[in-house]
């Protein structure tokens, strides 16, 4: 049977209140399927056709039904206990959690990490009580305990879901979201991830990944331009693996949404490319049908499912308006949990009947578990290198630092711009990492990270989804999003490039990299600085090294020439704690060969070391990074005295011992000056003067913006002579 989608249209949002609620399950199975009756006359559009599948039985609509009304109880209890958080969306998706945790989502909680499980991100992770009842109720490892302490100290139930980290780990949370629009583009991330994760590692005779990745967004992610960019991408590249879930319930923070939008998404989203339904989000069967069908069309469109829904539905005070969004209803909890039928005077309840039921639902996903285990074993048997190789891949297993610096030929170069020094040394990478991919912003020719013979990924053209060259097209944004959805996804290295003036663009995704500690992300960042020259001042960073230096747990490189250009780029991926930063110039640098090649990449990977020792007293010392090195050096030339340190990662230096410190930066040598060609203030932690850039520069070229902004030898030597 074909049957078009229904789609509910609402009464008035300004009056609409619902005041008939089914109070038992016997009523939710003989009434209404999702547990309440209203008033509304509900009319029909017509989008994507669907093929029906098999009608859930009434036991199942009802068990799908409880279970929706206790993780609302749930969701209410630990918001009123902490007197902070969101009810409306936990209130307003209970049927679309119920039926992906109850009968669509295949995973093990037994296993949380089961690289063929499906993916759930809460892109609007303003709702987290929704995760936490889903994954306390599915089974995974979050005890009642914590769902009732949300939001407290070290709990397991912060107030947006939070990537398992050295600080905590809450099993079942797939990425960090609360910044909107985040999340959904992750999930395309993902979703990408594991078509590359098949292409590479699935065989004719066994297929080890094949899971889908779902996402549910709100109006605020679909109003955060990352999540156009990312949808763009995702249609591009044929992502039919991607099931996005929109929570419509046509009410935003400060007003009704029709007050700042009044487009139609669906039609915006299927110019895109993606296939779109439009249902009901509380009819469990319209939920379960369009779920069903969207995992089953293979047919190279991402999947968009506009659900319509109640926000804060449950709660007659708050329902269908603004308050809804935060914790204004707590008042009105014990009424609205007995209104929805749960028993008076218990709080956090969860029946018997819906813990057999999900008691149930693990043995059958237990079951698909345990199968794919075997086809596992059997793809392990007869692929016994690729399994190595996945093997790695999934622990991030690489060789150590030390090793692979010495695995990497000496660079040799004359004068040389450390992007194409990145350049060669990424082949290096590439094969040494075979889980390390690349891609850029629509400027590999510029930022020269592409990877020879690594093949370009995605769909048409000579791309295939195995190729380890991404092309994000002109979208920064969803680059660094995309790239933390691979790194969430836990199979993949990934690097992207742009230039590092527009790292602005997407520095949110860098800082949740950071928070969230991808080690598996790093970003490669060239035209460094005023050295791009007749670009002029847009595109000149001075201001963005020091920005991207003050964000936590995120290490910025920026090498001074081909052989610290080696240990910044081996220490992308080697690092465990976090992400990296790579700093590379346009301009060609002169080379260090005064200082053994060896001596250079292990002075790199501390952070700080000294380039040029003194030959006399040490009465100086000249603090320089990347293209200010070789500056510091010729000034050096003829001071006996003088110690010059380079200084690549400020953050790789920090985490140096004291004794290594104040070996090369002697306490008792309080003469020091400091060199940059970008803002001067992070760098007198080091030094009493800076020489730095301070202003926006100016289009000329290179040569002439470095010395009219005092970037030369012959400047910071007459600044030294005036000390």
């Amino acid at each position: 049977t074909i049957l078009r989608n229904k789609v509910y249209s609402k009464p008035n949002r300004y009056t609409m209140k619902f005041s008939s609620f089914a109070i038992a399950g016997a009523v939710l199975a003989t009434t209404s399927v999702h547990g309440f009756s209203t008033p509304a006359k509900f009319g029909v559009r017509q989008y994507t056709q669907l093929n029906m599948a098999t009608a859930i039985d009434a036991d199942t609509k009802t068990a799908l039904a409880t279970a929706a009304n206790e993780a609302r109880g749930l969701a209410m209890d630990s918001i009123a206990a902490a007197h902070s958080g969101h009810m409306g969306l936990p209130l307003g998706c209970g049927e679309i959690g119920a039926v992906l945790y109850g009968s669509q989502m295949t995973y093990n909680p037994k296993d949380p990490q089961w690289i063929n499980r499906d993916r759930f991100i809460l892109s609007a992770g303003h709702g987290s009580m929704f995760l936490y009842s889903w994954l306390n109720l599915a089974g995974f490892d979050l005890p009642m305990e914590e769902v009732k302490n949300f939001r407290q100290h070290h709990s397991m139930t912060p107030g947006h879901p939070e990537f398992p980290s050295s600080e905590h780990n809450t099993p079942g949370i797939e990425c960090t979201t609360g910044p909107l629009g985040q999340g959904v583009s992750n999930a395309v991330g993902m979703a990408a991830s594991e078509k590359m994760a098949a292409a590479v590692y699935n065989t004719e005779d066994h297929k080890i990944f094949d899971h889908h990745i779902f996402a549910l967004a709100g109006d605020g992610c679909f109003q955060e331009g990352v999540s156009a960019e990312s949808a763009c991408f995702a249609a591009h590249e044929k992502l039919d693996n991607l099931i996005v879930l929109y929570d419509a319930n046509e009410v935003t923070l400060d007003k009704m949404a029709e007050y700042t939008q009044s487009e139609d998404i669906l039609k915006r989203y299927e110019a895109y490319g993606w296939e779109v339904y439009e249902i009901d989000g509380h009819d469990i069967d319209a939920v379960e049908e369009t779920i069903a069908a969207a995992k089953a069309s293979n047919n190279g469109k991402p999947k968009f499912i506009k659900c319509n829904t109640i926000i804060g539905k449950g709660m007659e005070e708050t329902e269908g308006t603004n308050a809804a969004h935060g914790e204004a209803g707590v008042p009105y909890v014990d009424k609205a949990k007995l209104n929805i039928g749960l028993p008076e005077g218990e709080s956090w309840y969860v029946s018997e009947g819906t813990r057999d039921f999900f008691g149930d639902v693990q043995k059958k996903n237990g079951a698909t578990y345990d199968d794919w285990q075997a086809t596992f074993s059997a793809w392990k048997e007869a692929n016994p290198e690729l399994a190595s190789q996945l093997q790695d891949a999934i622990e991030d297993k690489t060789a150590s630092a030390e090793e692979m610096i010495s695995s990497i030929p000496q660079q040799g170069a004359d004068a040389e711009a450390t992007r194409v020094s990145g350049y060669k040394i990424i082949q290096e990478i590439s094969s040494l990492v075979p889980h390390y991919v690349s891609g850029s912003a629509d400027l590999h020719g510029s930022t020269r990270n592409y990877i020879d013979n690594g093949g370009n990924f995605g769909a048409g053209f000579d791309k295939s989804y195995a190729g380890k060259n991404l092309y994000f097209g002109i979208r920064e944004h969803a680059m660094g999003s995309i790239m933390n959805g691979f790194a969430f996804h836990g199979l993949f290295k990934i690097s992207g490039s742009t230039f590092l003036v527009f790292v602005d663009y997407f520095r949110a995704t860098c800082r949740v990299a950071s928070l969230s500690e991808l080690n598996r992300v790093s970003y490669i960042l060239t035209h460094d600085s005023i050295g791009v020259g007749e670009d002029g001042p847009t595109h000149q960073p001075v201001e963005t090294v020091s920005g991207l230096r003050v964000i936590p747990n995120l290490d910025v490189y920026r090498p001074g020439d081909a052989e610290e250009t080696v240990a910044a780029m081996v220490s992308s991926v080697t690092r465990q704690e976090g992400p990296t930063a790579l700093i590379f110039s346009r301009q060609n640098l002169d080379q260090n060969n005064d200082v053994d090649f060896m001596a250079r990449r292990e002075g790199a990977l501390k952070g700080g070391y000294v380039a040029k020792k003194e030959t006399a007293d040490l009465d100086l010392i000249i603090l320089a990074t990347g293209s200010e090195v070789q500056h510091a050096l010729k000034a050096a030339a003829d001071m006996p005295g003088a110690r010059v340190v380079s200084m690549p990662c400020m953050e790789a230096f920090e985490r140096q011992s004291d004794e290594y410190k104040e070996e090369v930066l002697p306490s008792s040598v309080t003469k020091r000056v400091a060199m940059e060609a970008g803002v001067t203030g992070l760098w007198y932690k080091y030094a009493s003067k800076v020489i730095g850039v301070d202003e926006f520069g100016f289009s000329a070229p290179g040569d002439i913006v470095m010395k009219e902004k005092g970037m030369t030898p012959e400047n910071l030597k007459a600044e030294i002579e005036s000390m």
